[in-house]
């Protein structure tokens, strides 16, 4: 890479100074189109085409092709999308740089990742042909119902594709497992009245408070992951009342239940509901679903991603996530996928979110390195 330092400066700090907070269920893109757009002009300017594809009204993703010495394909795929920027103790938009750290909303997940796989891309289109054909994907809407990366499986439909790489913040270690997630919400129903007259009502939050002692008690009875621990299951959130001086006569939690490899969602929710309505609470369908992720440490595309860490001497001992990623989904379609990418999920979603720009760079070559070492057969 051509002075690697300031040109994963200045690319990642534009990045960061697109604002492109996911819009969840709200009107407008928050800003992943522009994001997408400058992927795409940025990659034309290192002779490397791309294209947008539309996955929701005014929403888009964006792919490029590095065509390689076979067909078969790996993907690098990371979003384009980031949290809100509630409590930041940093702008989150001018990407500032403090002792070799750039700061600001999205720098580690995922601008940070998604400028490591721009590098490298760059650096492969201008190099021999590698191996494989490499796709690179920015998507959007990971934060909040991954449509993006569903919507990309579509696009990949008719291209074979023998793994991927999924940028998230792992500190550059391999993840080849994390945990998948089911959402739903409990509701305990009383009867409201006058708070001057409680003897009269029957006080929703009272008939919730064993729920909750329940549910911080009693943890999924599910053996725990080598490389993941324990199932877990937490509320998240309470709403509850409608003045101060009236019994309220509905509750509800939201409770968010973290999966492990093997276990079935449905089965999940109707064994959470069935146990909870013994206690006498309403447990809806999910309104979040996402399944884990456990690919096999044997899978080329991970062998070559943990050869190419110990050739730049980095630790290569694959690990295991607590975070969802788009990986789970692209998994499920039958294509081994891995996470890695610079920086720490401690450092993601932060009040002073931030990556090590060195961090990034390294994570690039890595990237190269991989891509270069899926020779053989995995690319036909």
């Amino acid at each position: 890479m051509t002075e690697p330092d300031g040109l994963v400066r200045d690319l990642l700090r534009d990045l960061v100074r697109i604002p492109s907070v996911n819009p969840r269920g709200g009107a407008g893109d928050g800003g992943e189109t522009a994001v997408a757009e400058y992927v795409r002009d940025w990659l034309a300017r290192h002779s490397v085409q791309a294209e947008l594809y539309e996955v929701l009204p005014g929403r888009h993703n964006v792919v490029a092709v590095v065509p390689g010495r076979g067909a078969d394909a790996v993907v690098l795929e990371s979003h384009l999308d980031t949290v809100e920027t509630d409590g930041m103790t940093v702008d989150p938009y001018q990407g500032e740089i403090r002792g070799g750290r750039l700061y600001g909303r999205g720098a580690c997940d995922a601008k940070g990742p998604l400028a490591a796989f721009l590098l490298a891309v760059a650096e492969l289109a201008a190099g021999e042909p590698p191996p494989c054909t490499v796709v690179l994907a920015g998507v959007c809407d990971e934060e909040h119902a991954y449509r993006g990366v569903l919507h990309l499986l579509d696009t990949l439909m008719d291209r074979p594709v023998v793994g991927a790489v999924v940028g998230e913040p792992t500190g550059l270690v391999p993840a080849v497992a994390h945990k998948g997630v089911v959402r739903y919400t409990v509701r305990t129903t009383g009867r409201a009245g006058h708070s001057s007259r409680p003897e009269e009502a029957v006080n929703a939050i009272a008939l919730m408070a064993p729920v909750i002692a329940h549910l911080a008690a009693a943890p999924p009875a599910v053996p725990p992951h080598p490389l993941l621990g324990p199932a877990t299951r937490s509320v998240t959130r309470i709403r509850g009342g409608t003045g101060p001086n009236t019994i309220p006569g509905s509750c509800e939690v939201d409770v968010d239940r973290r999966t492990l490899p093997g276990e079935d969602l449905d089965t999940v929710w109707r064994d959470d509901r069935d146990e909870l309505a013994g206690l006498g609470a309403e447990v809806d369908p999910p309104f979040t679903v996402d399944p884990a992720l456990d690919t096999p440490a044997g899978a080329d595309v991970v062998t070559a991603l943990c050869g190419a860490l110990a050739g730049h001497g980095r630790p290569s001992e694959v690990r295991g996530m607590p975070f969802g990623t788009d990986a789970s989904k692209l998994a499920r379609a039958g294509i081994p996928s891995v996470v890695f990418g610079p920086g720490s999920v401690t450092d993601a979603h932060a009040a002073a979110e931030s990556v090590e720009l060195a961090e990034v760079t390294l994570a690039a070559r890595v990237v190269v390195a991989t891509i270069r070492g899926m020779g053989g057969p995995s690319c036909g």
